[in-house]
């Protein structure tokens, strides 16, 4: 008898541990197939991860892929045919301040309010020169005007819910990198420290890239899907290049402050290249979305590091235009688009729609990867504004230009504030870089512009 009762135990014990070995096999099985090949550090979610490269000052011809005669930027020249790369792309604003605003907001400058890079402290006058960053009271001038991106809804708000962590790098204006969304980051934000633009976040790239490295392994170990803003301090002056890249250029550049910008577009190309190279190590590659834009245009001087005409800050082809890329393996076709428009606008709709989101109905810009929106968009839309703003909250009254392009045709439209208030207007098919003023011959392509401005945007300068 007793050994009956043992018997029965003795099963009983064994459908037990059956139970839990499957149990267990089963779950392992599940997370084996939710770490497969192309998930990466993804954690089991389809969600992409997302890596956006922004360059800073750089013409949108500077670039091997490009077709410029001396620059050579193979990393990036690989990236562009592994992506579907926009020529023609743009941001609406020529500015850096702004324009980073409006890639992590999806919003335009008028909309988010970040208009400038510095705003008015108290006794301003039009004109007048700006005081040290750190006196008072422009110091509290510039805290005041971080009620913009506190008031805000970033990429990383958008991304965070799904599980998304961020990192920010280089370049950051707006205070510290918390006040972004941002989960981890390098730039302090202490404004009486030269918390001016990035601060300590503007070593990256120039000093290697160890804090992406860091934040890469632990999103990798931790299975979380991650977006990385890698926005560093190039080819931005100072242009302090490698000696062996400036030696590469200057026998071959008309000057030397010249030879010094294309070293430094190429030191920034090999910087892309240690990002990109250190996703592959990880397996990151088939499941991470790269993509990449320029904050605002670069035209150098022959006699300086600095920029000349028509191009930052202007509303030309030398200011607002750049390629425009979206790399994601197996999901986006590589293609070099020369004829359909991209806008900086597009980019956090693009990264909503990969990660399965609805694009929110107050981002007007459009998803990249969806051919129909792409198609059937015919015109872009921007702005141009002072680089010392003139009010804390008023967008138009900082205004300078307006413009558009509808097909290859685009108007170029001074507000009140400009000394000459002529409008200008340019066929870019024939005329990319704007030598030919067509406004007195089509004025009824001017007037049909300019009612579209209006349309999107029509503010009252003061």
């Amino acid at each position: 008898m007793k050994s009956m009762h043992l018997r029965h135990f003795r099963i009983l014990f064994v459908l037990i541990a059956m139970c839990v070995l499957s149990d267990a096999w089963a779950g392992r099985a599940e997370a084996d197939d939710s770490e497969g090949p192309g998930s990466g550090a993804s954690g089991g979610s389809d969600r992409p991860n997302v890596v956006m490269i922004i360059s800073d000052d750089q013409a949108w011809t500077d670039y091997g892929f490009m077709g410029h005669e001396h620059i050579r930027t193979p990393r990036l020249d690989e990236l562009a045919a592994q992506s579907l790369t926009f020529t023609r792309g743009y941001v609406p604003t020529s500015l850096c301040r702004p324009s980073l605003a409006t890639m992590i907001s999806g919003l335009y400058p008028h909309h988010h309010g970040i208009v400038g890079n510095d705003p008015p402290w108290a006794g301003m006058d039009a004109g007048q020169r700006r005081p040290p960053h750190t006196a008072q009271p422009y110091l509290q001038s510039r805290i005041d005007y971080l009620r913009h991106i506190d008031a805000m809804t970033t990429l990383p708000d958008r991304l965070a819910p799904l599980g998304y962590r961020s990192l920010q790098t280089g370049k950051w204006w707006e205070g510290n990198f918390r006040r972004g969304g941002f989960d981890a980051g390098m730039t302090i934000g202490d404004m009486s420290r030269d918390g001016r633009h990035g601060d300590k976040g503007l070593a990256i790239g120039r000093q290697g890239i160890a804090e992406i490295d860091e934040f890469l392994d632990q999103s990798v170990n931790d299975h979380a899907p991650f977006f990385v803003w890698y926005a560093p301090f190039l080819p931005h002056t100072p242009h302090t290049p490698p000696q062996r890249l400036l030696d590469k250029y200057e026998p071959v550049a008309p000057s030397l402050s010249i030879a010094k910008y294309w070293a430094m577009c190429e030191w920034f190309d090999e910087s892309c290249g240690a990002v990109l190279d250190s996703l592959q190590q990880r397996g990151l590659n088939d499941n991470t979305i790269v993509l990449y834009v320029c904050d605002n245009g670069w035209i150098n001087r022959t006699d300086a590091s600095r920029y000349a005409p028509r191009s930052k800050r202007s509303p030309n082809e030398g200011g607002i235009r750049t390629p425009i890329m979206v790399r994601w393996p197996g999901h986006v076709e590589p293609k070099m688009e020369n004829d359909q428009m991209a806008s900086s606008i597009d980019l956090v709709p693009t990264v909503l729609a990969a990660a399965g989101q609805d694009i929110p109905t107050e981002l007007p810009g459009i998803n990249l990867l969806d051919a129909a929106a792409v198609e059937g968009r015919n015109q872009l839309v921007g702005e141009i504004f002072d680089h010392d703003i003139r009010s804390q909250t008023d967008p138009a009254a900082s205004l300078q230009y307006r413009w558009i392009i509808r097909d290859s045709m685009k108007l170029i439209d001074p507000s009140e504030l400009m000394d000459d208030q002529s409008l200008q207007l340019y066929d870019l098919a024939d005329d990319p870089h704007e030598n030919h003023d067509l406004a007195a011959e089509r004025p009824d392509l001017v007037e049909s512009l300019s009612e579209a401005l209006d349309q999107w945007w029509a503010p009252k300068t003061k």
